[in-house]
Protein backbone atom coordinates (compact mmCIF):
# COMPACT_ATOMS: atom_id res chain seq x y z
CA UNK A 1 0.00 0.00 0.00
CA UNK A 2 1.43 3.38 -0.97
CA UNK A 3 1.58 6.33 1.39
CA UNK A 4 -0.27 9.52 0.53
CA UNK A 5 1.96 12.37 -0.59
CA UNK A 6 2.79 15.01 2.02
CA UNK A 7 1.22 18.44 1.75
CA UNK A 8 4.58 19.94 0.72
CA UNK A 9 5.03 17.27 -1.97
CA UNK A 10 1.49 17.77 -3.27
CA UNK A 11 2.07 21.54 -3.39
CA UNK A 12 5.39 21.04 -5.22
CA UNK A 13 3.83 18.77 -7.84
CA UNK A 14 0.82 21.02 -8.43
CA UNK A 15 2.78 24.27 -8.64
CA UNK A 16 5.55 22.90 -10.87
CA UNK A 17 3.03 21.25 -13.23
CA UNK A 18 1.15 24.56 -13.56
CA UNK A 19 4.35 26.54 -14.07
CA UNK A 20 5.72 24.10 -16.65
CA UNK A 21 2.53 23.87 -18.72
CA UNK A 22 0.84 27.26 -18.29
CA UNK A 23 2.60 29.99 -16.30
CA UNK A 24 6.15 29.90 -17.62
CA UNK A 25 5.30 29.56 -21.36
CA UNK A 26 3.03 32.62 -21.10
CA UNK A 27 5.34 34.73 -18.92
CA UNK A 28 8.43 34.01 -21.06
CA UNK A 29 6.70 35.77 -23.97
CA UNK A 30 6.04 39.01 -22.09
CA UNK A 31 8.67 41.57 -23.21
CA UNK A 32 9.36 43.06 -19.78
CA UNK A 33 9.05 39.91 -17.64
CA UNK A 34 12.28 39.30 -15.75
CA UNK A 35 13.89 36.08 -16.99
CA UNK A 36 16.75 34.01 -15.64
CA UNK A 37 18.65 32.12 -18.32
CA UNK A 38 20.70 29.14 -17.20
CA UNK A 39 22.47 26.44 -19.20
CA UNK A 40 20.75 23.05 -19.07
CA UNK A 41 22.95 20.72 -17.07
CA UNK A 42 22.26 17.75 -19.37
CA UNK A 43 21.36 19.36 -22.69
CA UNK A 44 23.72 22.34 -22.63
CA UNK A 45 20.87 24.41 -24.08
CA UNK A 46 19.70 27.79 -22.74
CA UNK A 47 16.81 27.48 -20.27
CA UNK A 48 14.74 30.57 -19.52
CA UNK A 49 12.70 30.83 -16.35
CA UNK A 50 10.45 33.75 -15.37
CA UNK A 51 11.50 35.03 -11.95
CA UNK A 52 10.68 37.85 -9.60
CA UNK A 53 13.46 39.75 -7.95
CA UNK A 54 15.18 43.08 -7.74
CA UNK A 55 18.39 44.64 -8.92
CA UNK A 56 20.38 46.28 -6.14
CA UNK A 57 23.53 47.94 -7.46
CA UNK A 58 25.52 45.35 -9.41
CA UNK A 59 23.53 42.39 -8.06
CA UNK A 60 20.17 40.85 -8.85
CA UNK A 61 18.42 39.12 -5.92
CA UNK A 62 15.71 36.46 -6.07
CA UNK A 63 14.30 33.67 -3.93
CA UNK A 64 13.72 30.19 -5.35
CA UNK A 65 10.38 28.88 -4.12
CA UNK A 66 11.48 25.23 -4.06
CA UNK A 67 15.15 25.70 -3.27
CA UNK A 68 17.45 23.00 -4.56
CA UNK A 69 14.53 21.10 -6.10
CA UNK A 70 14.07 23.86 -8.70
CA UNK A 71 15.47 22.91 -12.09
CA UNK A 72 17.14 26.29 -12.55
CA UNK A 73 18.91 25.88 -9.20
CA UNK A 74 20.21 22.48 -10.33
CA UNK A 75 21.42 24.13 -13.54
CA UNK A 76 23.15 26.90 -11.55
CA UNK A 77 24.93 24.29 -9.43
CA UNK A 78 26.29 22.73 -12.62
CA UNK A 79 27.20 26.09 -14.23
CA UNK A 80 26.74 29.35 -12.31
CA UNK A 81 27.18 31.55 -15.40
CA UNK A 82 23.75 32.99 -16.17
CA UNK A 83 21.97 35.85 -17.90
CA UNK A 84 19.14 37.92 -16.42
CA UNK A 85 16.71 39.94 -18.52
CA UNK A 86 15.74 43.02 -16.51
CA UNK A 87 13.33 45.55 -18.06
CA UNK A 88 13.94 44.07 -21.50
CA UNK A 89 17.77 44.16 -21.35
CA UNK A 90 20.01 41.12 -20.91
CA UNK A 91 22.82 41.13 -18.33
CA UNK A 92 25.50 38.45 -17.87
CA UNK A 93 26.40 37.36 -14.38
CA UNK A 94 27.41 34.66 -11.95
CA UNK A 95 24.73 33.16 -9.71
CA UNK A 96 25.50 32.40 -6.09
CA UNK A 97 23.29 30.23 -3.90
CA UNK A 98 23.03 31.67 -0.38
CA UNK A 99 21.67 28.98 1.96
CA UNK A 100 22.69 31.02 5.03
CA UNK A 101 20.61 34.03 3.97
CA UNK A 102 17.11 34.35 5.48
CA UNK A 103 14.85 33.96 2.41
CA UNK A 104 11.70 35.15 4.23
CA UNK A 105 13.46 38.36 5.30
CA UNK A 106 14.88 38.69 1.77
CA UNK A 107 11.39 38.44 0.26
CA UNK A 108 10.38 41.53 2.25
CA UNK A 109 12.93 43.48 0.17
CA UNK A 110 11.76 42.14 -3.20
CA UNK A 111 8.68 42.98 -5.29
CA UNK A 112 5.58 42.40 -3.18
CA UNK A 113 3.37 40.48 -5.65
CA UNK A 114 6.03 37.90 -6.50
CA UNK A 115 7.16 37.63 -2.88
CA UNK A 116 3.62 36.89 -1.74
CA UNK A 117 3.28 34.14 -4.35
CA UNK A 118 6.66 32.60 -3.44
CA UNK A 119 5.75 32.54 0.27
CA UNK A 120 2.31 31.06 -0.44
CA UNK A 121 3.39 28.38 -2.91
CA UNK A 122 6.94 27.66 -1.88
CA UNK A 123 8.61 25.16 0.39
CA UNK A 124 12.34 25.07 1.00
CA UNK A 125 13.04 28.67 -0.01
CA UNK A 126 16.57 29.56 -1.15
CA UNK A 127 18.09 33.00 -1.76
CA UNK A 128 20.05 33.54 -4.98
CA UNK A 129 22.27 36.50 -5.77
CA UNK A 130 23.46 37.11 -9.32
CA UNK A 131 26.60 39.23 -9.49
CA UNK A 132 26.11 41.17 -12.72
CA UNK A 133 29.03 41.83 -15.06
CA UNK A 134 27.41 44.41 -17.34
Amino acid sequence: MSRPASTAETKYRAVTAFQRRVGNPVLRRLPFQTLLETTGRSSGLPRRTPVGGRRVGDSFWLVSEFGERSQYIRNIKADPRVRVRIRGRWHRGTARLLPDDDPVARLRLLPRLNSTAVRAMGAGLLTVRVDLED
